[in-house]
């Protein structure tokens, strides 16, 4: 039998705490639970093309699966809650592979480690009784981690729309040109409706599903579109930890514009996928961001449980 690595025992742990966390939800992601998928093209700009040989970033227009969802493990979460929403994009390109851009709706994620994102997890446990977290378990998990603290407790919006939200993929990037040279990027979604959010007064107004209701209205009387917004990193800005951000003042352009048309034909399939950040093509590398590297083997194991409906 082949031996499991100590990223496959860490994976396991991680999902086993992510459920207890949301619950068990058989068939389910164990985060994300909830979305709804949609079709649409990308066109890229041809202003990455001399930092990255990839071919979706060079001049022609590639179709694009995107699926939105919050950030939950459970399935019931309604749209009102406070938590982050997710954009997961499919670029299928031309020659039958495809790469995958995930991204969030806050700019960092909450933990540096797989190991810290572990302990966040056990602390986040709901209370048996009060069935939220014991704060006094958050306090001492951040007298450890004094670093995460702005991280922790960043508030995502509650948006109008999911076409109204801007989404960080979180992790640093490594492009690679025709010639071998590297540069490190960061990737958000900018939605061209720009930014609205509501307030947790008007969200209480809301229906459980009311972004993905929003969205098909929207799409019923016109496309729905985002630019991809491309940050370039300065020599010292750190690659290897996604609770950190880079300043806004480091240069950016934008390499393409995503266009929204229409539901997903059948959303079934679609529902047995998994959006992998690792899943990249030629012209794109993994950073030194362990998290990133780490989502591959967390992803593995909550699909293998939902694939057994688990």
């Amino acid at each position: 039998m082949p031996s499991i690595s100590p990223d496959q025992t860490l994976a396991v742990r991680v999902v086993d705490s992510m459920e207890r966390m949301s619950g068990r939800h058989p068939g389910y992601r164990r985060s994300s639970a909830r979305g709804a998928c949609f079709r649409g093209a990308f066109t890229p700009t041809g202003d990455a093309a001399a930092l990255t040989t990839a071919a979706h970033l060079q001049t022609r227009t590639v179709p694009v699966t995107v699926r939105f969802s919050n950030s939950e493990g459970n399935p019931h979460t309604p749209d009102t809650a406070p938590v982050t929403r997710g954009m997961a994009t499919r670029f299928h390109l031309h020659d039958g592979s495809d790469t995958d851009l995930v991204a969030l709706t806050v700019p960092r994620f909450v933990a540096s480690t797989p190991r810290e994102f572990l302990e966040l997890t056990e602390a986040l446990r709901p209370d048996p009784v009060t069935h939220q977290p014991d704060p006094a378990r958050v306090h001492a998990f951040l007298g450890v981690h004094p670093h995460l603290a702005e991280a922790v407790a960043q508030q995502p919006p509650i948006p109008v729309s999911y076409a109204s939200a801007a989404y960080w993929a979180i992790h640093a990037f490594i492009w690679v040109d025709a010639d071998g040279g590297r540069r490190p990027v960061r990737y958000r979604w900018e939605p061209e409706a720009g930014r609205t959010a509501l307030t947790a007064a008007k969200a209480a107004t809301r229906t459980a599903h009311y972004l993905t209701d929003e969205l098909h209205q929207r799409l019923e009387h016109a496309p729905v579109a985002f630019d991809l917004r491309i940050q370039l990193a300065e020599p010292d800005d750190p690659t290897h930890d996604p609770s950190t951000v880079w300043p806004d003042h480091r240069k950016e352009f934008t390499a393409g514009r995503l266009e929204i048309t229409a539901p997903a034909d059948d959303q079934d399939p679609w529902h047995t996928q998994a959006f992998n950040p690792t899943r990249l093509t030629t012209g794109i590398h993994l950073s030194d961001d362990p998290v990133l590297a780490f989502r591959a083997h967390a992803y593995a194991e909550s699909h293998l449980r939902r694939s057994h409906n688990q």
